[in-house]
């Protein structure tokens, strides 16, 4: 499973790096350590603490969220396949973006909880690209 440091994780969640270790440091969402003694977040820990941020529970600072050519930088949070079509959830900051594609796409690229993904919005369709 990826695991991401402090930066990563704030830049995904949208907030400053600082605000994402206070967040870590009150326990908001679980830590550990590496061999290099970097503080990483499990990337199944950090999707499901997107949605609580993406839903308004957690937040000290008011921040702006900003799309370039409408690119949505986030944490997938939930796959659903079926046996033809699939359903991903990408949680961008504030942004929870859904896109309908084909189980044989998911595969693909190989999407799981906690892994990061861009979400590329263009008129009503959303596609994913692994970062």
């Amino acid at each position: 499973m990826q695991s991401y440091t402090i930066g990563q994780a704030a830049r995904l969640l949208g907030v400053s790096p600082d605000t994402a270790r206070r967040w870590a440091d009150a326990g908001k969402v679980a830590t550990h350590r590496d061999e290099g003694g970097r503080r990483l977040i499990e990337g199944k820990d950090l999707a499901a603490f997107s949605i609580e941020v993406g839903q308004g529970g957690i937040g000290e600072e008011e921040a702006s969220y900003t799309s370039a050519r409408n690119a949505f930088p986030g944490i997938v949070t939930a796959v659903k396949v079926g046996d033809v079509a699939a359903q991903v959830e990408i949680q961008a900051g504030p942004h929870r973006l859904v896109s309908l594609l084909t189980r044989e796409a998911v595969e693909e690229l190989g999407l799981e909880v906690g892994m990061q993904a861009v979400a590329r919005v263009k008129s009503t369709n959303v596609h994913i690209d692994l970062t």
